[in-house]
């Protein structure tokens, strides 16, 4: 039997054991009876106050995995406390060791997908490595866009905050007032701040896991500003207001000029997909035209120049673009 044939079923194999052992885990870790007993007897302990399932997040460590074998494993590799960091800002309910265990399913798939388009070895590993970075992409994607939606939300927690401490309410008060009218992910950030400090957390450290969670320039400002207030004193509700009118200026500033940017944005987009789309019309209208650029070493080398070109392109567009306020 081919060598071949042979490592693609083994890959595949692999591919397919490591994924169905990731879903089972992170199922284990959300519905499994060890959660739900847990869950269970710190309600029990709390009482049924609605906040059970919050309090559960809060006094528990956050580890990388729920085996102490792989929690030792994972702690040793450089860089996976930075990974772990990156899954607590984008607020899902995901492990880093499923994580790990899903780039690793997408590493092989993408050498397996590699080995079937006969690629070089450097060319398999490139595949596969995109492959499994995919999902460190998609997590940076979506702290991005839950940072973007905390920040639309902040100004009006604060106005909140404001009015509530000019009505006499407690800082920690208004707080707990802003965790239950402003809706999630700020509603939530907030909820568990209060609850933090009663569990008896200080202030300030309370106020500085908010500031980790949600690495956000806007809401550092807040969090440093309550900070220096609490050292020497001061209106408080007027510096929120303060902070709040600056926030929702930079907003509004900042949408005109996405407004103006965007026909760069677009044009990357247009350039980037137009090669592929017109490669593949050539093919439908005239089948075979494209082989050559696979099959022969000059086509493949003018194809990876070509890719490559292609990402310094987008970068590049991508840089003019961005510009941060």
């Amino acid at each position: 039997m081919d060598s071949r044939l042979l490592l693609f079923a083994a890959l595949l194999f692999a591919a397919v054991a490591l994924l169905v052992w990731g879903v089972y885990v992170g199922w284990n870790n959300a519905r499994g009876p060890e959660a739900e007993r847990v869950a269970r007897r710190l309600r029990n302990a709390i009482g049924d106050t609605g906040v059970g399932e919050l309090a559960v997040s809060i006094t528990k460590e956050r580890t990388f995995a729920r085996d102490a074998g792989m929690q030792r494993l994972l702690a040793a590799i450089p860089g996976i406390a930075r990974l772990d960091r990156l899954l607590l800002q984008t607020g899902r309910a995901i492990s880093t060791a499923q994580l790990c265990a899903l780039m690793s399913g997408l590493f092989l798939i993408g050498f397996i997908l590699g080995s079937s388009l006969l690629l070089p070895w450097f060319g398999r590993l490139i595949l596969a490595g995109l492959a499994a970075s995919l999902p460190v992409f998609e997590a940076m994607r979506a702290k991005r866009k839950r940072i973007t939606r905390i920040e639309f939300l902040l100004p009006d927690a604060l106005d909140m905050m404001s009015r509530a401490m000019r009505a006499g309410h407690a800082f920690p008060t208004a707080l707990k007032m802003v965790g239950e009218e402003i809706p999630d992910p700020l509603g939530g950030e907030f909820r568990s701040v209060f609850d933090e400090v009663n569990f008896g957390v200080s202030m300030p450290d309370a106020l500085m896991n908010l500031a980790l969670r949600v690495p956000s320039t806007d809401l550092r400002y807040f969090v440093i500003a309550v900070l220096i207030q609490r050292e020497t004193g001061g209106n408080l509700t007027d510096l929120l207001n303060s902070i709040s009118a600056i926030i929702r200026d930079r907003l509004k500033l900042l949408g005109q000029v996405k407004v103006m940017s965007a026909e760069g944005r677009m044009s990357a987009w247009v350039l980037g997909l137009m090669p592929f789309a017109v490669g593949g019309l050539v093919s439908v209208v005239n089948p075979g035209t494209m082989e050559v650029l696979f099959t022969d070493p000059g086509g493949r080398k003018m194809l990876g120049m070509a890719g490559g070109l292609m990402v310094i392109g987008m970068f590049m567009i991508r840089r003019i673009t961005t510009i941060r306020i």
